[in-house]
């Protein structure tokens, strides 16, 4: 019987061509590579792998309109019988056109206990899991295939985001270094690798690993290349080199596919963050929502709805904003699943509040919409880094509210924690300012007791 490139065997009608085309799915897939979309080219194929991977492509474009172009190849797949493992792929990703993801995670689970070298099936698991905030269930999922898949750079990619999600920062810097000695072309692993730097706060080393490996971002699909461009673009911002980032931008973040979701997004994010630090972006903001105009009844994920209604409402689409907000409202109001209903309705729609108020300069509104909302927001998907954009839009809102105190108590802890990060000491510096702080605390440091006390460390 064929195989994969990973040693899982496979059903096919077609033969060579189909084979090669599976390996460009699962290996594109895994290693993050537009190759990955050759395997629609063997569509006619009616073998159950080759369809269910031509669905998932369609499921992957994040539209509204992605689960009636997958249902089609779903379909095909579901009428021919096949491997054990296979079938269980196919279930999954029928499960997953049909809204069912409960369903989808519990079988990408099961696969991954009883074929643990299927890590085309373990990562598609792990991006359900990361849209439902599940740091814990990426990471399960991952160490299922450790020891059977420990030759391959990107189960250890994947193992790497998993515990940095999770909070283990040093096992997710050696599992991510472990890939790159593997293979240096491993972009999830220097995703995740920058994800480590930026919350320890190695500011500094973040953007001079990230540009030394940049070298092999090549033939990478749309998301991991912009999406590692925008990591190296934070690492810019808070060391203020504002102009480069901007050029970044420019050149990497925005542009590639911007038809596609997550260019859209990274693109909404990098621009925000421009704006709370301060930097004009010009009329930037006019391009991209000419494509999230498109988006308002899509409500595929509410970490997405969250960015297009910001980046709407920043272009001065007051309508088409207004528009998505009242969409979010409703869909929120027809969820069925537990896990949908309360995010959509407990943390969406009030942090979607929060950042209309914000982009149209309601602050108060926006603070207290924000603020109730972010306690939850794991609870909607997105990393920790992309996720520190609502924080940063809160406390922007409380420090343009006046709510200097509550700032200052924010904002003095996190500069403390990334002594490296200009960006976060002239904010501290700007709240201790207004609270009359500023010339206190410069004392302090010049006093007799601190000079005692820092001369013995």
């Amino acid at each position: 019987m064929t195989t994969d490139s990973l040693g899982n065997p496979i059903t096919l009608l077609h033969g060579a061509g189909s084979a090669a085309a599976v390996n460009d799915f699962v290996e594109g897939f895994i290693a993050c590579e537009a190759r990955a979309v050759n395997v629609l080219a063997v569509a006619q194929d009616t073998s159950p792998i080759v369809q269910a991977c031509c669905a998932a492509l369609h499921m992957f474009a994040e539209s509204g309109d992605a689960p009636r172009n997958a249902r089609p190849f779903i379909t095909q797949a579901q009428a021919t019988r096949a491997t054990e493992r296979e079938q269980r792929f196919v279930a999954a990703v029928a499960a997953w056109v049909d809204g069912d993801l409960p369903r989808a995670i519990a079988l990408h689970e099961e696969q991954a206990r009883l074929h643990p070298r299927d890590l085309a099936s373990l990562k598609l698991g792990q991006y359900h899991l990361f849209n439902r905030g599940d740091s814990p269930g990426m990471l399960r999922l991952a160490l299922h295939a450790q020891q059977a898949a420990a030759d391959v750079p990107y189960l250890h990619g994947m193992l790497a985001f998993g515990y940095e999600q999770c909070h283990f920062l040093p096992q997710a810097e050696a599992a991510a270094r472990h890939a790159i000695t593997l293979r240096r072309k491993e972009p999830w692993a220097h995703h995740a690798l920058a994800h480590v730097l930026l919350t320890q706060g190695r500011i500094a080393e973040g953007a001079v690993f990230m540009a030394g490996v940049s070298d092999t971002w090549t033939g990478l699909n749309s998301f991991m290349l912009t999406h590692n461009w925008w990591h190296q673009a934070l690492f810019l911002l808070e060391q203020d080199r504002h102009a480069e980032v901007l050029r970044l931008y420019d050149s990497q973040v925005w542009g590639v596919v911007k038809e596609y979701t997550q260019d859209q997004i990274g693109a909404v994010s990098l621009l925000a963050r421009l704006e709370l630090a301060g930097v004009d972006v010009g009329n930037r903001w006019a391009d991209v929502a000419d494509h999230l105009a498109l988006r308002l009844a899509d409500h595929v994920l509410p970490f997405l709805d969250l960015q297009y209604l910001y980046g709407l409402a920043r272009a001065g689409r007051a309508d088409a904003a207004q528009t998505l907000l009242h969409n979010i409202e409703a869909h929120a109001a027809t969820r069925t699943e537990a896990h949908e209903r309360t995010v959509w309705r407990d943390v969406c729609v009030p942090a979607a509040h929060g950042l209309l108020a914000h982009a149209q300069g309601d602050w108060a509104s926006a603070a207290r919409h924000l603020g109730a909302a972010l306690p939850r927001m794991v609870e909607i998907g997105g990393s920790h880094a992309q996720r520190d954009l609502f924080h940063q839009v809160w406390l922007d809102a409380l420090q343009r509210n006046g709510q200097w105190a509550a700032a200052q108590n924010l904002l003095q802890p996190l500069a403390n924690a990334q002594p490296e990060s200009l960006r976060l000491a002239r904010m501290a510096a700007s709240a201790n300012a207004a609270l009359g702080l500023s010339a206190r605390a410069q004392d302090a440091l010049s006093s007799p007791w601190h000079s005692m006390a820092t001369a013995g460390r």
